[in-house]
C-alpha cells in the first residue's frame, strides 16, 4: 500500500471501500506499511490525487459507513 507519496494511488482502497459497502458487500479495510499515515488527520486534510476529489471525501464515507479500518 502507498501513503501520501501517491496520493492517487492511497485513494483508490477508500474510493473502492465505499462502492463496495453501497452495492452492499461487506467490506473491511487493512493498512500496512506506508498506508498507515492516512489514519492521521494532517494527511487525510492535505491528500489530493490526480482525478479524483480529496481524500477527506472518501475517508468520511468510510466512516459514515462504519468501515472496519485495521492498522
Amino acid at each position: 500500500m502507498v501513503g501520501t507519496e501517491n496520493p492517487t494511488r492511497a485513494n483508490f482502497p477508500f474510493v473502492w471501500a465505499g462502492a463496495l459497502h453501497e452495492a452492499g458487500h461487506e467490506v473491511r479495510m487493512e493498512l500496512a506499511g506506508d498506508a498507515t499515515v492516512l489514519m492521521r488527520d494532517v494527511a487525510v486534510e492535505n491528500t489530493t490525487s490526480v482525478g479524483w476529489p480529496p481524500l477527506k471525501q472518501f475517508f468520511e464515507k468510510v466512516i459514515k459507513f462504519q468501515i472496519p479500518i485495521f492498522v
